[in-house]
């Protein structure tokens, strides 16, 4: 952990999960990222990435108690699991050295480690490690590679609204994007767009602003719900 604050990883656990996956499937997929510092990356989308992801990332050490609480009330309220209370620190620690395999000794392990890295780390370096690592789609890490690969550009000049759709992506982004079911995603992408006028950083004429915020997005792992039989 001590040489995060000075060095970039080039490999994290769940880039060879998904190798070992694909390789059980026997086919191959290739790895698409680029490093580029926080300065190099739009304000759009490190906003898009705080509203809905981790709203109180500057004011938690780590583990946001209140998000977590609140994320088991809608357990209990909706009977299944909804995403929520797992900030960028934790995300950042499971996708670093952890992977998507669900276990409480994994989950323990990631608390601990998250704990360490807010001691150690930055909170901009922390920012700048997630972004640059966090997966976008099949063989698609960081957002360099993402802003490049979903809307071609680079991650420095994404509009509001593409800044939204990336960060739309990122509860389960092999599903989740826009080739996969292009409603779904642009469901998910208004949804962003709201908690960004939400938060000010975009006016209310950009962000749709409604009453209530748009439904939110089907959780990582999760499985959409089965579609009605036709009439």
């Amino acid at each position: 952990l001590g040489a995060l604050s000075r060095t970039n990883p080039k490999r994290t656990r769940l880039m060879e999960q998904r190798t070992e996956e694909a390789r059980a499937r026997g086919r191959r997929v290739g790895v698409a990222r680029s490093w580029v510092p926080l300065s190099r990356v739009s304000r759009h989308l490190i906003h898009a990435v705080l509203s809905s992801e981790d709203q109180n990332f500057f004011g938690h050490a780590g583990v946001d108690w209140k998000a977590i609480e609140e994320s088991i009330e809608k357990n209990v309220e909706k009977g299944r699991f909804a995403r929520g209370g797992i900030t960028i620190t934790q995300q950042l620690a499971k996708n670093l050295y952890f992977g998507t395999h669900k276990t409480l000794g994994r989950k323990a392990r990631e608390l601990v480690v998250t704990r360490w890295m807010e001691a150690d780390l930055s909170k901009a370096r922390i920012l700048a490690l997630y972004l640059n690592l966090i997966e976008w789609g099949d063989g698609v890490y960081g957002a360099e590679a993402a802003a490049r690969h979903w809307y071609g550009k680079p991650a420095s000049a994404l509009s509001p609204t593409e800044a939204a759709g990336l960060a739309a992506m990122i509860p389960n982004p092999r599903r989740l994007n826009p080739r996969v079911s292009a409603l779904r995603h642009e469901r998910a992408t208004r949804r962003v767009l709201w908690l960004m006028g939400q938060a000010g950083y975009i006016g209310r004429d950009v962000a749709g602003m409604g009453a209530e915020p748009p439904p939110e997005p089907v959780a990582e792992d999760e499985e959409p719900p089965a579609a009605p039989p036709p009439p």
